[in-house]
C-alpha cells in the first residue's frame, strides 16, 4: 500500500485513476491544479506523485521543477503529449517515469510498482505517512482517515472528514469559503449554503453549535477557522 497524490484536471481521467488505485489498497489524494499540488507536497508527505501535464494553472513541467524544489517524492508522468524530446527532458528534470495516455491499468500498477521498488531500495524507504494532526482533544489522522475527539472516534462522511482535516492542517487559521469551496469541494465556485450545512453536521458531531461554539469558529463575512477551546 502507498500513498498517492494525482494531480489531473479531467475529472473522468481523474475519478478513473482514484477508482484503480483505491481498489489496488492505495490511499488516494487528488487535486486538479499545480497549485493545488504543490500545497499538498508542502503539507503531506506521499510515496508517489501521478501527475499530468497539461494543467489549467500551471503546465506540468513547470510544476515539476517546484515539487523537486520541495520534495524528493517519486513522481510518474501521465500525459497525452508523446515528443521523445520533452520526456528526455522531463526525466532530465525529475521525473522518475512517464506514461503515455491512454495506457491500461496494468500498465500503471506496473509503473507505479517498479518506481516505488526503485525508491525504496535506493535507500529513501517507504515516506512516512501524514502525521495525525491535533488540535485540543481532536486528532485527526489523514491517512487513515479517522477521527477522534477526546479518543471518542467520531462517525463523519466523507465530505466532513476533508473539511475537518483541512482546518485542522490550518488551526487557527481563518479559511474563506471560496477557498474551502476549491480545495475540499474541489469548485471554482459553488453555493455558501453547501458549506454552512456541513459546518452545521461537523458542529453537531462535535457537540458544540454556533451560537456556543468550541471548535469551530465563524467569522461573519471573512471565514471560519478550527482552533483548541479556550
Amino acid at each position: 500500500m502507498a500513498s498517492v497524490l494525482v494531480v489531473e484536471d479531467d475529472r473522468f481521467v481523474r475519478s478513473a485513476l482514484i477508482r484503480h488505485l483505491t481498489d489496488a489498497s492505495h490511499v488516494v489524494r487528488s487535486v486538479g491544479t499545480a497549485l493545488e499540488a504543490l500545497r499538498e507536497v508542502s503539507h503531506f508527505r506521499f510515496d508517489l506523485v501521478i501527475l499530468d501535464l497539461g494543467l489549467p494553472d500551471l503546465d506540468g513541467s513547470k510544476a515539476l521543477k517546484m515539487i523537486r524544489g520541495i520534495t524528493d517524492v517519486p513522481v510518474i508522468i501521465a500525459t497525452a503529449r508523446d515528443d521523445e524530446t520533452e520526456i528526455v527532458r522531463l526525466l532530465n528534470d525529475g521525473a522518475d517515469d512517464y506514461l503515455t495516455k491512454p495506457f491500461s491499468v496494468e500498465h500503471l500498477s506496473a509503473r507505479i510498482t517498479a518506481v516505488l521498488r526503485r525508491s525504496r531500495a535506493g535507500g529513501t524507504g517507504a515516506v512516512p505517512p501524514p502525521p495525525v494532526l491535533r488540535v485540543g482533544g481532536l486528532a485527526i489522522d489523514p491517512l487513515r482517515r479517522q477521527a477522534a475527539l477526546d479518543g471518542v472516534a467520531l462517525d463523519l462522511t466523507r465530505r466532513e472528514f476533508d473539511l475537518l482535516a483541512f482546518l485542522a492542517g490550518r488551526p487557527g487559521v481563518v479559511v474563506t469559503r471560496k477557498e474551502l469551496l476549491a480545495r475540499v469541494w474541489q469548485q471554482p465556485y459553488g453555493d455558501d449554503q453547501t458549506i454552512d450545512v456541513h459546518l452545521s453536521w461537523l458542529r453537531r458531531k462535535l457537540g458544540e453549535s454556533a451560537a456556543a461554539p468550541r471548535y469551530l469558529r465563524t467569522l461573519r463575512g471573512v471565514g471560519v477557522k478550527l482552533e483548541s477551546p479556550l
